[in-house]
């Protein structure tokens, strides 16, 4: 859970962040959907999928949780049964983005390094169970964010704001959740994206230190090998997305480690809770943008994206044209 921010970064950033995001992902689930990308059904499956997370967190994280809590801090939204529903929901979206990132990142990993389970694997069938799963998974482990909360107010009989039940501090159970919690997001698919790229560059590096050597004593040449650039581009999507997921969430990741690791404790006010819950925002700003970056990472690495956007773009000014000219 994280604090309402308060402040003139956060009013300007978070509006910045939604008006970019939201039809950014929009356009690009609309360009994948159409399949006109070049791209393999099971990839396409994946890229989907995570457009469409992305704006949840948009309209979910950013909208209904940032923007809301800054400029319209006392609307419906705040009553408690709607604000339990939408922290529950927002850290589901979260959590599925993440993860669903993980998938792609192992489901690349497989294709490049696992010649024999890429059939099997890298399938628009097993994209779409693995899609399902996540997604089930993080919307069951987020039940628990709505139970965990209560009201902070009674109005006029009726409840107002969310509140962590103290019980959350004391009970095992509870403080075994919020480990686990913390563990599967943002922990495990941080290490998970680092391991499976890191296996992925060296199986490259490798087999194509091993086709260079097999070239040079077939041809005695150093051209170019088109099967080298080839697979070379057929990465670079991958590595700008686990790359970018890695950046943003780095200092969200080390802010988690060191208040879980240190067993922080704060009395309200103090110079040390300042200084740590503006690192927590700043991660958490980072984290959501990189919800915002990625449509615009599909657009700089496959040209085909950027030919359909361009088309996109140019068919509502074409038929403005035409309407004027009548």
């Amino acid at each position: 859970m994280h604090e309402i921010p308060k402040g003139l970064v956060f009013a300007i950033y978070y509006p910045v962040l939604a008006v970019i995001g939201v039809p950014a992902n929009l356009a690009v689930v609309v360009i994948l959907s159409r399949r006109r990308c070049g791209l393999s059904g099971c990839i396409t499956y994946y890229l989907v999928s995570m457009g469409v997370t992305d704006f949840l967190v948009m309209v979910t994280a950013v909208i209904l949780n940032r923007i809301a809590g800054i400029y319209f801090p006392s609307s419906f939204l705040s009553i408690t049964a709607v604000c339990r529903f939408r922290a529950a929901l927002n850290m589901a979206a979260i959590d599925c983005s993440a993860w669903l990132t993980v998938a792609f990142t192992f489901d690349r990993f497989i294709a490049i390094s696992c010649q024999q389970l890429k059939i099997k694997y890298c399938t628009e069938k097993t994209a779409s169970c693995v899609i399902g799963i996540v997604t089930s998974l993080s919307c069951i482990k987020n039940i628990f964010i709505y139970l965990q909360l209560e009201h902070r107010y009674i109005i006029n009989n009726i409840p107002w704001f969310c509140a962590i039940k103290a019980i959350y501090y004391t009970s095992p159970a509870w403080v075994a959740y919020d480990w686990i919690r913390s563990i599967l997001t943002p922990f495990l698919p941080f290490i998970l994206i680092l391991l499976f790229n890191g296996l992925t560059v060296r199986h490259i590096l490798v087999a194509n230190r091993t086709r260079q050597k097999f070239r040079n004593k077939s041809n005695g040449d150093n051209k170019s090998d088109p099967e080298v650039e080839k697979r070379r581009k057929s990465i670079v999507l991958l590595f700008a997305i686990s790359g970018s997921f890695l950046l943003l969430y780095l200092l969200f990741f080390v802010n988690i480690l060191y208040v879980r690791s240190a067993n922080l404790t704060y009395s309200a006010g103090s110079n040390e809770q300042n200084s740590t819950l503006y690192i927590e925002q700043s991660g958490y700003m980072l984290q959501l943008l990189s919800s915002c970056i990625n449509p615009f990472i599909y657009a700089v690495t496959q040209r085909k994206i950027r030919h359909e956007l361009k088309n996109g773009v140019k068919y509502p000014l074409i038929i403005i044209i035409k309407l004027c000219n009548f």
